[in-house]
């Protein structure tokens, strides 16, 4: 193998990718048993992977937004959530908490963030979306790590 070949994670170790895409289906679950739909999982999927700069988990979740009924304008905003009043208030605490964990700001800033989600979330709620940004986070990391390529739509 050169040096310039991409090395998939992956493919390298299956029997992890398989525990992590495992780990992946129970949060998915345990998200829906917290009421959080599909359409709000997806929005936070796109979100983390936006600031993780994901293109394979982007080309993946904004279609599968799309299929769980998101709307073009609202994908198109995402970025700008906090300057809309596009999202509910149970969708801004869960883009709040999501950021935060995916991002690691200063204790202060975390601690304002919890805060104000918590306010809005049930601890279910709350929990399942944390798991959600770490699972999130972890898929971003596998994708830019062995550079999955986004394949052009046919």
């Amino acid at each position: 193998m050169s040096v310039t070949e991409h090395l998939y994670l992956d493919k390298q170790h299956p029997v992890l990718w398989k525990a992590i895409s495992g780990l992946g289906l129970k949060v998915q679950e345990a998200a829906e048993e917290a009421g959080i739909g599909r359409g709000l999982l997806e929005l936070l999927n796109v979100r983390i992977s936006q600031i993780n700069g994901c293109a394979y988990c982007l080309d993946l979740h904004v279609r599968k937004a799309g299929e769980a009924g998101e709307t073009p304008q609202r994908l198109a905003v995402l970025p700008a959530w906090r300057e809309t009043a596009l999202f509910t208030d149970k969708e801004r605490a869960a883009l709040a908490l999501v950021e935060s964990i995916t991002e690691l700001p200063d204790e202060r800033s975390r601690e304002h963030e919890e805060a104000y989600a918590r306010e809005c979330l049930t601890a279910q709620e709350f929990s399942a979306v944390s798991w959600v940004a770490v699972t999130m986070n972890a898929f971003n990391r596998v994708s830019i790590t062995s550079h999955h390529p986004v394949r052009r739509d046919r």
